[in-house]
């Protein structure tokens, strides 16, 4: 069964200058099928701090700030679908620390939260070395 999915992006109190959504749904729809999975509907909540490290706190019981939380909301049909909150604060520092642009950072956190929707998992070092590896193969094909 094919999923008919949407990408939807949220803007809480936020603005992102530059951000083209229509090619990050393009990137994130070839991500899905070079993975081979189906597009179910999936969220991306783009908020501050307080916002992120709230629902960190009232979802996963942790008090650290954060740059991204996902939550995996995968039907029985196996269709990659989730909500994805971005802290737009932790993006911009993440940028400067690791000497990036804005966009660039802002779009590796976006494909962190995809790669954790489409079962990949970074609790573990090898794990973590894998979704690196993901990550930047995906940006490739984003620029």
């Amino acid at each position: 069964m094919k999923a008919k999915g949407r990408i939807r992006f949220f803007f809480e109190e936020v603005t992102i200058p530059g951000f083209s959504q229509k090619k990050v749904r393009d990137w994130i729809l070839q991500t899905c099928q070079a993975e081979a999975k189906s597009l179910g509907d999936i969220s991306f909540i783009f908020c501050s701090d307080g916002y992120l490290q709230k629902m960190n706190l009232d979802y996963l019981n942790h008090e650290e700030l954060t740059d991204v939380i996902t939550f995996d909301y995968q039907d029985m049909f196996g269709h990659v679908s989730g909500d994805v909150f971005i802290s737009i604060e932790r993006v911009k520092e993440n940028a400067e620390v690791y000497q990036v642009t804005f966009l660039n950072e802002l779009h590796r956190v976006i494909i962190h939260g995809v790669l954790h929707l489409l079962g990949y998992a970074d609790h573990e070092q090898a794990l973590k070395a894998l979704m690196a590896g993901k990550e930047n193969y995906y940006l490739s094909l984003l620029a």
